[in-house]
Order: structure tokens, then C-alpha cells, then sequence
């Protein structure tokens, strides 16, 4: 992937491009008139025993873009442009390794870029909610581990939709941590209301916590009088706390979420943060009242976070990514090119899958102080093909080999018995404390946290 590198970095922004790309969702689509729409055009696809007998390209890649993102946007226009050049890159690996399965780069501007191409089928609605951006491989690629606390204003005022602005916000949140991240939700009003029972401390962000947070906000009721500075020192405190030897020891970060912030916050962060500014403090003010803003704003600023407005529903997936951007400002600046696996996941041909990703920086001189990250890199790869590398004749007779990341999950194992059925509760292996966590419904999660003598068969 170097050669992408060389080629990708040196197109010039050119605000009135026009170009003509393969949209995965208008390939092959005619009008009513018979002509192809536009960004569409013949596409021919085959069925691919490899690839799950889809009908694919193998020369050929698609770009797929999100409904909620302008497909003729010039960011978007000007990176599918200048990502030209992974055509050739993704045909030339597949065929010196046929074994490769999907390849695909996720753009910070929201496109996707996949190979070999496809037909994007839209849901029932016709709408494309996939988004690259908030997949696992995006965000664990794109930005380093990190603590997170995030402080949600539930004062008389955030009633409505406020409320459930500020609501989804933190689901946003929530939704771009991973495993190697930890945080905490506190709610903000006269006291300081912790929505989990892990008072003053961290909790790993896996996906049975992260839904654990979702369900208690749910919950949150609006009520009395907003006290931002209180929650602002208590969110330091616990900062303070993880950084001597628990939580990620890396990025930290408060998120507050609030329709505005009246009180003096100076001598807190004189206190707490400044002048060495280890914690950033990312900032959203929900509502259309903007009479806060410079306060809210200024908060932001002056420790190194982001500000950002959020009006309506519509508006929130967009702002919150925005801090994955400031977050991996530090990575991009010192060049680190961390590759990083994902956990096991199940694909739509109940095959065992991971994903391996690395980050895209610009290597433009003039823009290497400002830590410009363009994107993501990945391909899917079988377990079984990774099984495969394991030295059999060293194993033994009764040996054998098995997968597992540095936050207990195991990649692949012999005995893993992943559920494919819903109707009837199959055979529960109590072997490996096997836990399935759905994620959608062509999605899984395999978490196996520590393994027991005994096999016990259990049929529902």
C-alpha cells in the first residue's frame, strides 16, 4: 500500500471538479427514458464462488455513500478522485493473494470505497445508513485508546427535544468506542447523578457496558437547576484518578453536553488542566438558542477540544464525529501507523471474520503541523486463514491453536459454536462461557472471558 501513498497525497483540492464515479447504488440503473443515471452506468457484475456467490467486479472497485452525505459534494467528488489510484492497488493484491477477501478505504469525508464492487441494495426505505466512519475498524484505527467522560446537562431547561438531542448525542458517543476505551456518563443538574453504579472511577467501553449506558439514559429526566462547573470538576477528578495506572493511560477527554454554560469556568481548569492541558474538553451546545454560544465556545478552545451546535436529530452523527478528528491530530502529527485487529464478527455467510485496518494520514509539507488524517485502510480476513498459519506439527496430537486479543477475546477457537438460530436455543457450550452479543442481524460478537473444565448441553 505504500505505492497509494505516493500517488494519493498529491492531487490538488479543486472546489468546481466534476467527475463521474461508480456509485454502488446507481450502478446499472436505468431511467425511465432507458439511459443510465447518473453515477451509474454498465457495471458488469458476475457471481463469485469466493465472495459468497455475490455478483461482484473483480476490476474493478464502488464508492458508497452514506444518504445523509451529498454524493456530489466537491470533499466528496475531490477524495474519490484522488482514491483513483486504489483500483489498481486492490486488483493487483487480489491477484497476488486470492485468498484476500473484501478490501475498502473509509474517507473522513464519509465515502466508501470497496472492493471487489458491488450493488449497494438500500434498506426497505431506500435509505443507505452505513457509514464507514462508525464502524470498529474506522474508530480503533483512527484514533488511539482513550478515557472519556461524558457530562450531559439534564437541567429544567434541556426538556423536549433538547433532551433528546442531547440523548443521542451520547449514544453517538457511545457508538464510537471500542474496547481499549474506557468511560463513564454523568448526569448534571442541582447534584451530580451517575447513570451507572461505578461512582467516581472507569468502565472498560465494551459493547455489553456501552449498551448498559445507553438503557440508563433512557431514563434521564430533566429537573432542576444546571451546575456545569460541578460536573466539570468532578469529570477532572476522575481523570486524575484512571491516569495513575488505570483506564486507557493514553488520550483523555470530557464531553460536555449542554443548551448552555453561564458560570466562570477559569479558575477549574487553572486548577485542573491548564497550563499543560493533558485533558481535552469537547463541547455541544444543543438547541437553536445560540445566546451561550461564545461561553460554550470558549470552553472548547482554551483546552485544546471542539466546539460544535447541534440543532436538530439530523445534525448529530456529523458533530460528534468531529472529535475523532482532534483525537488523532497527535497520531497523524508523529506519523504513528498502528495496524489494528478487530474482534471476531460474523459476516452475512455465517463465516468467522476480522478485520485488519490501518490509518491514512496527508504527507502534504504544508499540511503536516495540522494532523490531517484522510482516512481508513482494511480488508476482512477469514479466521480460518489465519488458523492456517499455525505450525500443526508443533501442537501435538492433542494440541491445538486458538486466537485471542488483549481484552479477552477470543478470535478463534476449535470449539467456538457461534448461535445461528433464534427460534429454537441450540446447544449452550458452557466449555468457553461462550457469550453471543447481537449486535444486528448480520452482525456478531463473540466474547469468551475465561474458559472452564466441564461441557454441559443444554437444549431450550
Amino acid at each position: 500500500m505504500e505505492f497509494f501513498f505516493c500517488v494519493y497525497f498529491y492531487h490538488e483540492y479543486n472546489a468546481t471538479l466534476e467527475f463521474d464515479y461508480c456509485n454502488s447504488m446507481m450502478i446499472n440503473t436505468l431511467d425511465e427514458d432507458g439511459s443510465y443515471v447518473a453515477l451509474g452506468g454498465e457495471f458488469p457484475l458476475e457471481e463469485n464462488e469466493h465472495f459468497n456467490k455475490l455478483p461482484v467486479s473483480t476490476q474493478q472497485s464502488v464508492i458508497q455513500v452514506p444518504t445523509n452525505v451529498y454524493n456530489k459534494d466537491p470533499d466528496i467528488l475531490n477524495g474519490v478522485f484522488m482514491s483513483e489510484a486504489l483500483n489498481d492497488i486492490f486488483t493487483s493484491n487480489f491477484e497476488k493473494d486470492p485468498t484476500l477477501t473484501w478490501q475498502y478505504f473509509g474517507s473522513s469525508t464519509g465515502f466508501f470505497r470497496l472492493y471487489p464492487g458491488i450493488k449497494w441494495t438500500p434498506d426497505e426505505n431506500g435509505v443507505v445508513t452505513f457509514d464507514a466512519r462508525n464502524r470498529n475498524w474506522y474508530i480503533q484505527a483512527a484514533t488511539s485508546p482513550k478515557d472519556i467522560i461524558i457530562a450531559v446537562d439534564i437541567s429544567g431547561s434541556m426538556k423536549g427535544l433538547r433532551l433528546t438531542i442531547a440523548k443521542h448525542t451520547i449514544n453517538t458517543i457511545l457508538d464510537t468506542l471500542g474496547e481499549n476505551d474506557f468511560v463513564n456518563v454523568i448526569a448534571v443538574r442541582t447534584e451530580i447523578l451517575y447513570t451507572v453504579r461505578f461512582k467516581g472511577t472507569l468502565v472498560q467501553a465494551d459493547l455489553d457496558n456501552r449498551e448498559h449506558f445507553k438503557l440508563l439514559v433512557e431514563e434521564l429526566q430533566v429537573k432542576g437547576e444546571g451546575k456545569v462547573k460541578k460536573a466539570i470538576k468532578e469529570s477532572f477528578k476522575i481523570l486524575n484518578e484512571v491516569s495513575e495506572g488505570r483506564g486507557s493511560l493514553c488520550n483523555q477527554a470530557i464531553m460536555l453536553i449542554t443548551d448552555g454554560a453561564m458560570e466562570d469556568f477559569q479558575q477549574v481548569f487553572e486548577e485542573f488542566n491548564w497550563p499543560e492541558r493533558k485533558v481535552r474538553v469537547f463541547t455541544y451546545l444543543i438547541g437553536r438558542e445560540l445566546t451561550f454560544a461564545d461561553n460554550v465556545k470558549w470552553i472548547a478552545c482554551n483546552n485544546k477540544g471542539y466546539y460544535t451546535h447541534i440543532s436538530t436529530l439530523a445534525n448529530v452523527q456529523e458533530n460528534v464525529m468531529e472529535y475523532l478528528h482532534v483525537l488523532s491530530r497527535p497520531m497523524v502529527i508523529n506519523h504513528d501507523h498502528d495496524i489494528i485487529w478487530t474482534e471476531a464478527y460474523m459476516d452475512s455467510s455465517l463465516l468467522l471474520m476480522t478485520s485488519v485496518a490501518m490509518p491514512v494520514f496527508s504527507k502534504k509539507e504544508e499540511t503536516l503541523s495540522h494532523g490531517i488524517l484522510l482516512g481508513v485502510v482494511g480488508t476482512d480476513v477469514p479466521l480460518k486463514e489465519l488458523m492456517r498459519l499455525a505450525p500443526r506439527y508443533k501442537l501435538g496430537v492433542h494440541g491445538y491453536a486458538f486466537l485471542s486479543t488483549n481484552n479477552g477475546y477470543i478470535l478463534s477457537h476449535p470449539d467456538l459454536r457461534p448461535l445461528v438460530s433464534s427460534t429454537i436455543f441450540p446447544l449452550v457450550i458452557l466449555h468457553l462461557n461462550l457469550h453471543i452479543l447481537h449486535i444486528r442481524a448480520d452482525y456478531l460478537v463473540i466474547s469468551l472471558y475465561h474458559i472452564e473444565v466441564d461441557i454441559f448441553y443444554t437444549l431450550w
